[in-house]
């Protein structure tokens, strides 16, 4: 147990290494009327605020937040800048999209990461962005082969040989000391960043831009033209609903969006004695190809941030208290730091936290605007918000606006997404999935790894993952 591992007070490390959680900013004073209402102050609405701003400055845009403008999983998660795609393509086929749309889908995507650096350029955000790889390491056969299926997918589906490529246990081993390493798919053309830093220097940024930002304003109902909320009523045209992991909290959206829980530990600042053992140079972006997955950054700072699942899901939609997680999990994340990097095993931990992030009953992403009532929404994620995000605040800028560009044609605009099952079998379902997951690499483990356990379909089927 890791008694001495900060864990509340601060929401995340990423604030701490900023001196604290930020202040307050002013709560709605009253009843209030704007073009554009957003509800939520994470990277969706931000950027959803950001680029209508742009396109039409004479827009009234005002963001109401419960907390303040970062609270979520936009201040707490892992720092990936990737523009990656790893929902399910046939989903998105099954549900009336093209093959080009889905190819496109992806380009717009890969984008993502250059206009998030653009942006964070021009307007003076500094968030220890950094461009370089990312490094999804394989241990055992298995996963090796469960990465080279990934490879062969993304060539088929049209992402550029320049953007991927699969490396040998060696050459992996010379770039990150991997215990165990048989092999790597490499992703270029993504970034490490400081996601609070981003987040804030976003709000700042769209402040600048005449956006009104009110904060410690909770939703209490949504109707057609009206955003109610604990200090007043605002009248707006069009709603945007940002709010991802937090969704079930809105009235009437307790099923809409499932919270999966995720947490992070980030180490003392390493040595150079051992960092000259395990390399890491390149700064990159590491993940596992275990079933439970795990995830870690080089900070800026020279930290090890090691993220990964804790308790996987609340019963009820539930999310976290303020980003406090378990011993166990803090318990866990150093485990498997210490699997992956037993040069590293001897730090200590300085910080533990948790967040949510959302995930829909398909595990696909969606981005939309209803013009008849005036609602648009974005979420989903389902882990990849960072870049995500980006793309959904594009999107829905030009829905809102009525521009007819490439954007608004993508296979993830508009979708319809059935509900999440009533508990307790979303409970049930969730646990139960994590559960084969976690079997499943124990008897990978056990045999060798030599082929993936099919306790891992099972899995995937559960949940329709």
């Amino acid at each position: 147990m890791n008694a001495s591992v900060a864990r509340n007070g601060d929401v995340s490390f990423w604030y701490a290494q900023m001196g604290g959680t930020p202040g307050y900013r002013p709560p709605l004073p009253g009843d209030r009327s704007v073009d554009v209402c957003i509800i939520g102050a994470g990277y969706t609405g931000l950027w959803t605020a950001y680029y209508l701003k742009t396109l039409q400055p004479d827009l009234s845009v005002a963001v109401v937040e419960r907390e303040f403008a970062g609270f979520g999983a936009s201040g707490r998660n892992g720092g990936w800048l990737t523009g990656g795609f790893s929902w399910s393509r046939e989903k998105y086929l099954a549900a009336g999209g093209t093959r080009e749309g889905v190819i496109a889908m992806g380009h717009a995507l890969r984008g993502t990461v250059a206009e998030v650096m653009r942006v964070a350029e021009i307007e003076g955000i500094s968030a220890d962005i950094l461009p370089t790889d990312g490094l999804t390491v394989a241990c055992t056969p298995a996963q090796l082969e469960r990465m080279r299926e990934t490879y062969e997918e993304e060539i088929a589906w049209g992402t550029p040989k320049t953007r991927i490529e699969m490396i040998g246990g060696s050459e992996m081993r010379a770039r990150i000391k991997v215990k165990d390493a048989v092999g790597a798919l490499v992703t270029h053309g993504v970034a490490r960043v400081q996601p609070a830093k981003l987040v804030r220097g976003l709000a700042a940024a769209v402040e600048r831009l005449g956006v009104q930002i009110w904060e410690q304003t909770a939703v209490t109902g949504m109707e057609k033209g009206r955003v109610h909320t604990n200090r007043g009523t605002v009248t707006a045209p069009v709603i945007v609903r940002a709010t991802e992991g937090f969704t079930p909290g809105l009235p009437g959206q307790s099923r809409k969006i499932l919270p999966l829980n995720s947490a992070i530990v980030v180490t003392e600042p390493v040595p150079e004695t051992v960092w000259q053992q395990i390399g890491w140079n390149g700064y990159e972006l590491l993940g596992d190809a275990s079933h439970t997955y795990s995830y870690a950054q080089r900070t800026a700072d020279n930290r090890i941030a090691m993220g990964g699942r804790g308790v996987p899901y609340r019963f009820g939609s539930k999310t976290d208290v303020r980003g406090q997680t378990q011993d166990a999990t803090i318990d866990k994340l150093q485990g498997i730091l210490r699997r992956l990097l037993p040069e590293a095993a001897g730090l200590k931990l300085a910080h533990g936290w948790c967040g949510v992030l959302g995930v829909p009953r398909d595990w696909c992403a969606s981005v939309g605007f209803d013009r008849q009532s005036g609602m648009a929404w974005a979420g989903g994620y389902v882990g990849l918000g960072v870049s995500t995000s980006n793309l959904s605040g594009q999107t829905l800028a030009d829905l809102i606006l009525g521009r007819d560009t490439g954007l608004v044609t993508l296979p993830w605009v508009n979708r319809k997404v059935r509900e999440w099952e009533p508990e307790p079998f979303r409970w049930l379902g969730v646990h139960g999935m994590y559960q084969l997951y976690y079997r499943a690499d124990a008897q990978e483990a056990r045999s060798g790894g030599v082929r993936t356990s099919a306790l891992a379909k099972l899995a995937n089927k559960i949940t329709g993952r």
